[in-house]
């Protein structure tokens, strides 16, 4: 098989594994939300968040990582030496955050199933975002090629997150206002 299809199949699985990143964090939100619900009602919506968590991680973000990292992993021999290409090294490198957080996530959701999660819905909206950092600082370095195009990157990066807290933190105290 070529290069391109290679390619072509762990950029499929990347955008797949993101999905399962993405709504992981905001299943876990919302049962950590359902706390404040009264008893019957917490009861039933953490029960289905588990399914909906259970079926997503196993369903999806898992096969979706290994089959990502199996097609990358595939493709890096094209790369070789890797020290003529430092942009790449950056990358893996982000790449193994990547999945120390995707570890995370599995560390959280496995909490919120076995009812010892202590994580509040703003904690958990918070990181919820860090797939969104690493996602923007690896299609950067993919695209550009370049670390010092990264440096310029992490700059705005920097002010992306500066927005993501500010919006978190206001979409907190409207729902806090609204709650009362």
């Amino acid at each position: 098989m070529s290069y391109l299809y290679f390619k072509a199949i762990h950029i499929i699985f990347v955008v797949t594994w993101f999905a399962g990143l993405f709504y992981l964090p905001r299943l876990c939100i919302y049962f950590a939300e359902a706390e404040q619900k009264p008893e019957v009602e917490k009861r039933i919506l953490q029960a289905q968040f588990i399914i909906m968590q259970k079926r997503l991680w196993y369903g999806i973000t898992w096969p979706s990582c290994v089959l990502t990292l199996l097609f990358g992993l595939s493709m890096i021999h094209n790369w070789f030496p890797l020290s003529d290409s430092p942009w790449l090294i950056v990358k893996l490198g982000f790449v193994l955050f990547l999945f120390l957080y995707h570890l995370s996530l599995g560390h959280i959701r496995k909490k919120q199933e076995l009812g010892t999660s202590s994580y509040t819905s703003t904690q958990l909206r918070i990181w919820n975002e860090v797939s969104t950092i690493f996602l923007i600082a690896i299609v950067f370095l993919v695209v550009l090629k370049s670390i010092l195009a990264m440096g310029q990157g992490l700059i705005g990066l920097v002010l992306l997150i500066a927005v993501l807290m500010s919006a978190i933190m206001i979409y907190r105290r409207k729902r806090l206002k609204n709650s009362k």
